[in-house]
């Protein structure tokens, strides 16, 4: 009677629950347990708990072993198991030690329920809010993924322009794999990172002999990138010298390695790169304005993440679930209060510099959720000195009228400015500064 009273309880339960013995046997097995698995409880009964979950955790890694030997519970760690279709299902487990009316433990319980519904929605908004590699919501990201395929799909040199860190690289690679290019080599050159005589050989190789160490002929990046694509980072630092021989590439489709006699034909696509203005190099004397005009086809702006604060929560998600995989661990993701610390930040580094941050937490944080006190304390929330409101009673309505506040503090307080930066109509974005009690300092 006690059994079948025990049975009626658990199938009330909404997740799967099982619980095993010493010898990790299965001793009962709820209907919503049978519902995710598709093992009926009469099957499952008696089993060894693996053989019914078919987990990928369960040889290397068991929770339930984990749970038994340490005596610590685990929560909501994500595994994926196989059902009886042979379908791979992600589920959120639990564990606990099972122990009798005097305390003695008799084995163990584990709970755990589907994540398929919250799986596929998850996947659904990063299509929604991806290209290639680059995650955003941002309506001008948006814009720019709309004309990358009609910009891959051409010929014309590219310049990609944006702050360091906004993903200038990302984008010279999503061109290159939406292009007819796409199997041919795309190589990377930092222009920036080497002086003129190394950039010089690095870009077009040269001929044994060439100089004192060139004991054989060596290809330049132009040769390895021959019928694909080379990115030239940080254009803007080239030397003058430099300028021109790049010049007569563009223009004459030919280049002579050091040491060369002869010119090499370049069937190259050229996408250029820079953190500064060229425009404004061009009217300082200090970059040429006929290489500037030739590589300046199709110019591409990238905000940078200070102008796209709405990105943070998809950036961070993304993050998160590639550093689990990188460094195997299961963080689930971060409180409430530890992204309205991220929220508040200005971001100089951009994505790199957020990216970074997650990094660092991963250290701190062993399991669970990133708190504030994982985040570098700069960027702690620093409120009020009247403020009777801890940190940790941080609100979605608090993180809403900060995320707010940084924005409108970005456009000078133009209210009118900030709602199209925000993509929000004029009178939302009034009604949100009355609700949430955000002070204008002036007029705008």
């Amino acid at each position: 009677m006690l059994i079948k009273q025990r049975d009626i309880i658990l199938d009330s339960i909404a997740d799967g629950v099982f619980t095993v013995d010493h010898q990790w046997r299965i001793t009962s097995f709820n209907r919503a347990a049978e519902k995710i698995t598709g093992v009926a409880r009469e099957e499952a009964i008696g089993q060894q708990c693996r053989d019914v979950l078919k987990a990928e955790i369960c040889e290397k890694s068991c929770c339930l072993q984990k749970t038994m030997t340490t005596g610590e519970p685990i929560v909501n760690k994500t595994v994926y198991i196989v059902n009886t279709l042979g379908q791979r299902l992600p589920i959120s487990i639990s564990t606990a030690m099972l122990r009798d009316e005097t305390g003695a433990v008799i084995g163990a319980v584990e709970t755990f329920r589907d994540m398929s519904i919250e799986e596929t929605l998850r996947k659904t908004i990063e299509e929604a809010y991806s290209f290639e590699d680059i995650i955003s919501k941002n309506k001008r990201m948006h814009r720019l993924f709309g004309i990358l395929p009609d910009v891959a799909d051409s010929a014309s040199t590219v310049l990609i322009e944006g702050d360091s860190g906004t993903g200038k690289e990302l984008f010279a690679r999503a061109i290159h794999n939406l292009s007819p290019r796409k199997n041919k080599p795309f190589i990377a050159v930092n222009c920036g990172a080497l002086p003129d005589t190394l950039l010089e050989s690095e870009l077009f190789g040269y001929k044994a002999g060439a100089f004192t160490d060139a004991k054989k002929d060596k290809p330049g990046r132009f040769k390895q990138a021959d019928r694909g694509t080379l990115f030239l980072d940080e254009i803007g630092d080239v030397s003058a010298a430099m300028q021109v021989r790049l010049l007569r590439v563009l223009q004459e489709k030919t280049y002579e390695p050091l040491g060369s006699v002869e010119s090499t034909k370049a069937d190259v696509r050229i996408i250029a790169a820079t953190n500064r203005t060229l425009a404004d190099l061009v009217k300082e004397g200090k970059f040429r304005e006929d290489l500037y005009y030739r590589i300046n086809v199709i110019r591409l702006s990238l905000p940078p993440l200070r102008e796209r604060m709405e990105d943070i929560p998809l950036l961070v998600a993304h993050f998160i679930g590639r550093l689990n995989a990188i460094q195997q661990k299961n963080i689930l993701g971060v409180t409430d209060e530890a992204l309205a610390c991220l929220m508040s930040h200005d971001y100089p580094g951009n994505i790199r510099e957020l990216e970074n941050i997650l990094e660092r937490a991963f250290i701190l944080c062993k399991s669970g959720m990133i708190e504030p006190h994982h985040l570098p304390e700069s960027l702690y929330i620093h409120k009020p000195a009247d403020s009777k409101q801890p940190l940790e009673t941080l609100s979605i309505k608090d993180m809403e009228a900060i995320f707010l506040t940084n924005a409108l503090r970005r456009n000078d307080w133009n209210r009118m400015k900030t709602a199209r930066q925000l993509g929000m109509h004029k009178s939302t974005l009034f009604r949100k500064i009355k609700a949430l009690n955000i002070h204008i300092p002036h007029e705008k």
